[in-house]
């Protein structure tokens, strides 16, 4: 029997170049050296058990009882030996979230966000991040070029969930970038106080002016959350909706255009796209190491003596890899543990892999003979222990015209103060709930106020959770009732910069890119 592999004195360093430049080597060495749980370092001196199997991924993952979520059982942190200005002391620790909670607790912040998500309706969702997707690639269609990640993936999901929770646009610039250096390990801390400030700003907004939006729901559910809650759902959902979303649609865009299974077939349709996200979703999940759990006592797992309170990461990378290395067959289904698995299993794991189909085949469509502009061992991934996902995506084709058929982006900055808000009765988000009136057509359909969502009309009415766990294909019923009404590109998508100047001109064509673009350039070279 092998003792905590964690205090076995030869823990691999995961926080180093080797690792960044190919995880899935170290994976393979790891279960090649340990088995399924090995003994790594996530920061100097910082150890912990790594779970590269599956099987036994599962078993820890659908055993509450006896491994807990709750970071506060983390004995090393208790007795001082984690600094808490480690990247792994600030994104490991309690939250009043139902990832970091266990019992009651979870199951009452978890009701709280399974209700209030589940009011948003599938076709409506579709048909927005269609005209997000076609307002955007209208920046870039007729230059012949772009790169992907920062003109399109990194911004269509943000855009989406601006409008999603109902966030103005100065609070959704602070709320992104914060989210984005807490997954990078970039200042972790100040990125932490960033998010809690913009997210505490998006509650008392919401508090006076509600909308039909999740934020507001969630806000008016019967479970009652207090402020400081109500901060930390939003940051769960706001953060697993970006960075993970941004580089699901960028790693699967990458698979289509380098794989031989896929290059050269990017017009072939929706199953093209939904085998592409499988793929990616066991290869290279946008998660790659996450879902820490403590032990609720000593237990022997694997062969390997877990002490309690000693942090076990499961990587659902390595997890995945090894279930692929055990039958290729796996390929072709979705018990990838991409999304985690048992009680903490992703709840936006519908409305994530819908937006990122979406955005995929909206883009094949428009741009059918897209391909990659650099060599693929020159792509560079983004740094950390906790994601996977590339920095930039160069790619060329053919100069397109414009959509005639998509409106522009609004072009007014967004106000200091924004206007008044519908009230969630009157319908206010361009995702109503499925029982909701059909919506009147483009014609009779006016922008929404400045950070607010757009009106289609309609009552949201009460949640009703999805039937499945999966988001419909592509091409499948768009909800009940009429097609829903386009909204528009929200506020902060607009053409003009915080200060009202230009963002910039673009050498390939003298195009503008919308302000969140600029902002995440802005990001990417400070970094």
């Amino acid at each position: 029997m092998i003792d905590d592999p964690a205090e076995a004195g030869a823990a691999v360093p995961l926080h180093t170049p080797e690792f960044a430049k190919d995880p899935s080597a170290v994976y393979r060495r790891l279960r090649e050296t340990y088995g399924p749980l090995a003994p790594v370092e996530l920061d100097p001196g910082v150890t912990a058990t790594l779970c590269v199997g599956y099987d036994t991924a599962l078993e820890i993952l659908r055993r509450p009882e006896t491994f807990s979520k709750d970071p506060r059982r983390w004995r090393a942190k208790n007795e001082g030996r984690v600094p808490d200005t480690s990247h792994a002391g600030q994104l490991i620790r309690y939250r009043p979230q139902p990832t970091a909670a266990d019992g009651e607790e979870h199951q009452r912040y978890r009701n709280a966000i399974d209700d209030s998500t589940s009011r948003i309706d599938p076709g409506a969702l579709r048909g927005y991040v269609e005209r997000i997707a076609d307002s955007l690639i209208d920046q870039f269609c007729d230059a012949g070029e772009a790169d992907l990640i920062g003109e399109y993936c990194a911004l269509l999901p943000l855009l989406v969930l601006g409008e999603l929770f109902g966030c103005p646009r100065d609070i959704a610039d602070r709320l992104f970038t914060g989210l984005a250096h807490l997954f990078d390990g970039t200042d972790v801390a100040e990125a932490d106080r960033t998010i809690t400030a913009a997210l505490q700003e998006l509650v008392a907004l919401k508090r006076a002016r509600p909308a039909a939006d999740v934020t507001s729901w969630l806000i008016a559910h019967p479970e009652r959350l207090a402020d400081h809650e109500l901060v930390e759902q939003l940051m769960l959902l706001t953060a697993s909706g970006s960075d993970p979303v941004i580089n699901l649609i960028g790693n699967a865009l990458r698979v289509l255009m380098t794989d031989d299974r896929f290059a050269g077939g990017l017009s072939g349709g929706s199953m093209l796209v939904e085998d592409a996200l499988d793929e990616v979703l066991w290869t290279d999940p946008p998660l790659a190491n996450l879902a820490v759990h403590f032990p609720r006592h000593d237990v022997t797992l694997a062969g390997v003596r877990l002490r309690e309170g000693e942090p076990i990461v499961i990587s659902f990378a390595a997890a995945n890899q090894d279930a692929l290395r055990v039958s290729d067959r796996n390929r072709g289904n979705r018990g990838h543990l991409a999304f985690s698995a048992g009680p903490h299993m992703c709840p936006g794991r519908s409305s994530a892999r819908l937006i990122a189909s979406v955005a995929i085949e909206k883009l094949l469509d428009r741009l059918p003979d897209v391909e990659l502009a650099a060599p693929e061992d020159d792509l560079r991934w983004r740094p950390g222990i906790y994601q996977r996902g590339l920095t930039t995506l160069p790619v060329r084709f053919p100069p397109t015209p414009q959509d005639p058929d998509v409106p522009p982006p609004a072009t007014e900055p967004a106000p200091s103060e924004p206007g008044p808000l519908p009230d969630a009765g009157a319908g206010g988000c361009p995702f109503p709930h499925p029982a909701a009136a059909p919506s009147p057509g483009r014609a009779g359909a006016a922008p929404a106020p400045s950070g607010a969502a757009a009106a289609p009309g309609g009552d949201p009415g009460a949640p009703s959770p999805p039937a499945s766990g999966e988001a419909p294909s592509p091409g499948g019923a768009r909800g009940v009732g009429a097609a829903p009404t386009p909204a528009p590109v929200p506020s902060w998508a607009s053409t003009a910069d915080e200060e009202g100047e230009a963002d910039g001109d673009d050498s390939a064509g003298q195009r503008p890119r919308p302000s969140m673009t600029a902002f995440l350039m802005r990001w990417r070279r400070r970094r």
